[in-house]
């Protein structure tokens, strides 16, 4: 790694899980911070130790559970609080003790109800004692992003002096601009006599949408620790992103270097989305679904041939499988022709044409066509070798005996079979079985309806088992028994060790029953 290093200070488990309805119980916020450890982030603060019994637990119970990473509990500017979070501390391999006031008139006044010079005295007194019992001391100027410069510089300076390790210099409420907070970095460095001694972090907030330009402009002018959240989750509008931060620097090339792993920010951030309870909005930078989406026939076409004509960085770089080409009224034909080659459908120019013409019918109708709707035009069109439903045909009812009739087309030949079973699915899946002369586990089943005045549909995911390996299956169709049988079908094409035998040359028909 080239450059100098920013230490990436995450405060998901802090900051982040502040947000209403987002809290984690501690064995979440282990996994949690097992997986930042593994992302590659310096520092995670794991909680507000004071602040309830289970913070307090969740602070140990990390401490314990990490290694590599300093292990961080944020307190207030009061003895008791230090003491507190020191205990639950005591297992970390790497403990910091986070404490601090706030610095801005505003805070000064209306919050603390006090002085410029007792707040200075109050946050010196908190680092010396905190000092007394761990050697990594950072101060947090709460508010600093409104606070007077001059004001800001006398103390900092006398928490440095203090035993201060890392001194934060937070935009609390997301005020500053870009400029305005890069200046307020470089005047620390340039007014401070013993900055040297300290490293400076920035920790941003979202309120009018600048925490991660504020945060860059900060690093830009000196701070060397940047304090971030997974989706930029946390309080109000939130935290500053570290997914953004990251892939900022990385892709800037700024002179700096971070050791996370962005391969992981991906997976990671779809962890904690789920965990928390926190959908991710579709634009989301980095980590929205439609990060590395194309929609516009022009960007399509142009993404097809060399996706560097649209994006910035390889959806891999992130942990993104891959880019995604939307579909839409606007879309070409070489956007749907590579949509369902990806689904395993290959076709003549002339088929692709009138697939084209249902495609904009479904399209002039809908925001966007997913794989589902693809599926749904294509149902009944077999893939290049594979197994298509040709027929089905079920009975079921109250006083009748559930029934299944199928007729499955593999190549050239239509073997049919009946089965009776449990349910008209249960029997169809029998019949197919029947036909397969195999014996396939179905071990997941999951129905999702799209109920709309004039298109319902259903959608339908099987998860099925083969030889001790586990295969997934998707259908859609207006009934639901039709959707569930093209998702068994659909899991059983992707089974490769299944031997069946599909002929390519005559047709013939076979019957089979149970």
């Amino acid at each position: 790694m080239s450059g100098e290093k920013v230490w990436v200070f995450d405060t998901t488990l802090r900051d982040g899980e502040q947000v209403p309805g987002c809290q984690l119980n501690t064995q979440e916020k282990i996994e949690v911070a097992k997986q930042l450890e593994t992302l590659g982030v310096d520092i995670i603060e794991a909680g507000f130790p004071i602040s309830s019994p289970g913070d307090f637990q969740s602070v140990r119970a990390i401490s314990k559970a990490v290694k590599e990473p300093i292990v961080c509990g944020l307190t207030r500017a009061v003895l008791k609080d230090i003491d507190v979070a020191v205990d639950a501390l005591k297992y970390a391999k790497r403990p910091r003790i986070h404490t601090g006031i706030g610095a801005s008139d505003f805070h000064i006044k209306h919050k603390f109800n006090s002085t410029r010079e007792d707040v200075i005295e109050r946050g010196v007194r908190a680092v010396k004692y905190a000092k007394k019992f761990i050697e990594d001391i950072e101060f947090y100027a709460e508010d600093a992003g409104r606070a007077d410069n001059e004001f800001l510089a006398r103390m900092i300076e006398a928490v440095i002096a203090a035993g201060a390790t890392v001194v934060n210099i937070p935009d609390t409420t997301g005020y500053c601009l870009p400029h305005q907070y890069g200046e307020k970095i470089k005047y620390l460095k340039d007014n401070v006599s013993n900055i040297h001694k300290a490293i400076i972090s920035v920790h941003c907030h979202n309120d009018l949408g600048m925490a991660t330009a504020n945060t860059i402009a900060g690093v830009m002018n000196g701070a060397r620790q940047v304090e971030v959240t997974i989706n930029g989750i946390g309080e109000r509008a939130g935290n500053t992103s570290l997914e953004e931060v990251a892939m900022v620097l990385k892709t800037h090339q700024m002179g700096y270097h971070t050791r996370i792993n962005s391969q992981k920010i991906y997976p990671l951030s779809m962890l904690v989305s789920k965990m928390m309870r926190m959908p991710i909005q579709p634009n989301k930078a980095i980590v929205g679904r439609n990060a590395f989406a194309h929609s516009s026939g022009i960007h399509q076409d142009g993404v097809l041939k060399n996706r560097d004509n649209y994006e910035i960085i390889a959806p891999e770089t992130v942990g993104v499988p891959k880019n995604s080409i939307i579909l839409t009224a606007r879309s070409g034909r070489h956007a749907l022709k590579y949509h369902l080659e990806r689904l395993g459908y290959t076709q003549t120019p002339k088929e692709l044409s009138e697939t084209y013409e249902k495609f904009l019918v479904m399209a002039d109708g809908k925001k966007d066509v997913t794989d589902d709707d693809l599926i749904e035009i294509m149902q009944g069109t077999s893939k290049t070798g594979s197994i298509g439903l040709e027929h089905l045909q079920v009975t079921c009812g109250e006083s009748l005996t559930p029934t299944a009739t199928v007729h499955l087309k593999m190549g050239v030949e239509i073997k049919k079979a009946s089965a009776i079973g449990n349910g008209p699915f249960n029997a169809a899946c029998i019949a197919i079985d029947t036909i397969l002369q195999d014996q396939i586990d179905l071990e997941d089943y999951l129905v999702q309806s799209n109920i709309n005045r004039s298109y319902d549909t259903a959608k339908v995911h099987v998860k099925v088992r083969h030889n001790n390996k586990s295969y997934v299956g998707f259908g859609v169709h207006e009934d639901i028994v039709t959707a569930s049988v093209y998702a068994y079908l659909d899991a059983i094409n992707k089974i490769t060790a299944l031997t069946v035998h599909i002929p390519i040359e005559e047709e013939k028909v076979e019957e089979a029953s149970v």
